[in-house]
């Protein structure tokens, strides 16, 4: 979660307020006014980043607010509550936001994608590097226990020809998955929210097959059961799926997401109208100009 966020709820009104002077707060010693709240905020590296962010979403909004529906939002954020369960609100609280400003945050993030979408260009080259490490979507099943020792009889038994869906049920402790035989929603070698430990195992599994050392996770132990393993077919059956891994990271590297926005606001018509703040996109401007050069 961006560190502009966790500011926003304090600043948000700050960056806004017009001329007028109301009073913030009363002291024995004086009030405090928006302009005077204004102008001691516009000073700081964090008022600055909001202001940045401010008119970046003004500018993103307005190109490409129409590609990003409010469900398309939702299913995201629905996935996020799902994946934190009963911890989402305290994660929430933890980064100083809401449920509603989450919800920004990644319509932000979906309008920054667009862009990043829109000004990249993918190469025949570009797809043939993707498909080397490419890996389709499996399904696996997976028993969570605390001890090795643990683990270890689970695989005895799964050596004895016991079913898998009852061992799941019998020992594992991922109260989510153990009444499903174990089994996790379907990923790629993309995931970032499971353990590396645990997806290395996984893809080194053929179909049906199951580790038969316990696997050491931040979780536990874990006995790990591939279910469905889709051949990895032709490069021409996962274009799509290849320029969505190359997007993505993408909106992992500075560097292009810098060149991105700097485009971006470089055709926003952005007009800083206080003098104080003419500077504020400087850094993304310059670097456009940079750029075309």
């Amino acid at each position: 979660m961006k560190k502009w966020l966790i500011a926003l709820a304090s600043v948000f009104m700050a960056v806004s307020l017009a001329a007028c002077s109301k009073t913030v707060a009363t002291t024995k010693g004086g009030k405090i006014t928006e302009s005077a709240y204004y102008s001691s905020l516009k000073s700081t590296s964090s008022g600055k980043q909001v202001l940045q962010q401010m008119i970046l979403n003004k500018v993103l909004e307005k190109d490409y607010g129409s590609k990003v529906s409010k469900k398309t939002v939702t299913k995201q954020y629905n996935a996020y509550k799902t994946e934190y369960g009963t911890s989402f609100k305290s994660v929430l609280t933890q980064n100083g936001m809401t449920a509603s400003s989450f919800r920004q945050e990644i319509r932000s993030n979906l309008l920054l994608k667009e862009a990043v979408k829109d000004n990249a260009t993918i190469t025949n080259a570009d797809l043939k590097k993707e498909w080397k490490t490419y890996e389709p979507k499996v399904t696996v099943a997976q028993i969570l226990v605390s001890k090795k020792s643990t683990a270890e009889t689970v695989i005895k038994k799964l050596k004895k020809g016991e079913s898998f869906t009852k061992l799941a049920k019998q020992y594992s402790t991922d109260s989510s998955t153990k009444n499903k035989g174990g089994k996790l929603s379907a990923f790629d070698d993309t995931n970032t929210s499971l353990d590396s430990s645990f997806t290395k195992a996984a893809f080194a599994l053929k179909e049906g097959e199951y580790t038969t050392t316990p696997v050491k996770t931040t979780y536990g132990y874990q006995v790990i059961k591939m279910l469905d393993y889709p051949s990895k077919g032709k490069i021409s059956d996962h274009t799509k799926a290849l320029k969505e891994r190359i997007w993505t990271a993408d909106m992992s590297s500075s560097s292009k997401l810098k060149a991105v926005v700097a485009k971006v606001l470089k055709k926003g018509n952005v007009s800083i109208k206080d003098s104080d703040l003419k500077n504020v996109l400087s850094d993304y401007l310059s670097s456009s100009s940079s750029s075309s050069k």
